[in-house]
């Protein structure tokens, strides 16, 4: 068969590949920090050898302890596909940290960095910082600091997971339309409550990109790949080597559509469930929710317990303690900035009725959590 370390070889101009043993060599690539490009050698060997034309683009991806590994592997593998599918390097990349020790992964992998933020050879076209769960940035001032330089020397900075916190810390998105995964999006505006956060998968706004994490990253990269000089057709090669068959835009929401989730096609349930969700902080009345979807607080009830087993006021109640869980176990918020966030005036409400709910107070959850709150009690 020949070619690049089991990978096949590429014939020039036409696209077809022979794959076999991809997992191995995806297993010895995340624990490596390394990836294969088209002719077998390191896709980021650009970052230890000068660049062979202006068709080939270098991207660096700053790794964070504890970073996110799928929000890395699905942004990191499309390029090393699209040179094999172009059957030329198109792409290096490396792996860059604030020193050069072993950087682990949320799964316990760890990866040898190719460089030093300091000390990066060569210029980058772009540098995407791969945040972490839950978001702490050691170094956090010295790289927010070298952040800064890159877009000063015109670098385009990309934020995948919560890479967009530490951009945001930086003034680096500043103006600009972001996004981050659900979960965190609460930490992130609370930190930074005039950022532009969106909810969508993926958002490309000038020179800045900021992907939600998880598999959101593979096609975000895809669509930066398309954008470039005869990118299309190099994207959807790549797309088809993931076996994706369908290239996400942007504007695509991150969760399941309520629709889906609800197995219903009752709108004016759906209508109700969204409502709800975008008011956990300062719940409405159920009598306002049903004038908003246009029936009656029975009408409304029925519709609930025919769909879902439960009254709105237990289904909204559920969502609102879901969230205070999700606070609780990602971010820094203590426990009574959590229950104001999920619409609890009296502290004592709110621990009942978490305890109630998943069998452990909202202080044991942080316990659990090992997480340490910025402030307040609980």
């Amino acid at each position: 068969m020949g070619g690049c370390s089991g990978y096949g070889a590429v014939t020039p101009g036409r696209g077809r590949v022979s794959l076999s043993s991809q997992l191995p060599l995806l297993v010895r690539v995340i624990m490596t920090g390394k990836t294969i490009d088209a002719n077998g050698g390191p896709l980021n060997a650009g970052f230890t050898s000068p660049r062979r034309g202006p068709r080939e683009y270098r991207f660096g991806f700053l790794l964070v302890p504890n970073f996110s590994c799928i929000g890395f592997a699905s942004a990191i593998e499309p390029l090393r596909l699209a040179n094999l599918a172009s059957g030329e390097r198109r792409f290096t990349a490396g792996v860059i940290a604030l020193d050069a020790a072993p950087v682990p992964a949320s799964n316990g992998m760890t990866v040898m960095p190719d460089a030093t933020i300091a000390a990066v050879p060569g210029e980058l076209d772009a540098l995407f910082v791969v945040g972490p769960n839950p978001i702490h940035f050691p170094g956090e001032r010295d790289l927010c600091a070298m952040l800064r330089r890159f877009a000063h020397d015109g670098v385009a900075l990309g934020g995948i997971c919560t890479g967009s916190y530490l951009m945001a810390r930086a003034g680096l998105l500043d103006g600009y339309h972001c996004t981050i995964h659900w979960q965190d999006s609460g930490e992130l505006l609370q930190a930074f409550p005039d950022l532009i956060v969106s909810t969508h998968l993926f958002e490309i706004d000038g020179r800045r990109y900021t992907s939600s994490g998880g598999t959101a990253s593979m096609d975000m990269m895809l669509r930066l790949i398309a954008g470039l000089p005869q990118g299309a057709e190099l994207a959807a090669a790549a797309a088809e080597l993931l076996v994706h068959d369908r290239v996400r835009e942007s504007g695509e929401r991150q969760r399941m559509p309520l629709r889906l989730r609800l197995g219903s096609d009752q709108p004016q349930l759906v209508d109700a469930a969204m409502i709800m969700e975008a008011n956990l902080e300062d719940p409405i009345s159920l009598s306002e929710l049903a004038g908003h979807v246009g029936i009656s607080e029975r009408q409304l009830e029925r519709m609930f317990r025919a769909a879902l087993d439960c009254t709105p006021s237990q289904y909204y109640m559920e969502l609102r303690l879901q969230y205070a869980r999700q606070l609780l176990r990602s971010s820094s918020l203590s426990v009574s900035e959590v229950a104001r966030d999920c619409g609890f005036i009296s502290g004592s409400h709110f621990a009942r009725r978490y305890q109630r709910c998943f069998g452990l107070s909202p202080s044991g959850e942080r316990r659990r959590s090992g997480l340490s709150p910025r402030t307040g009690t609980g």
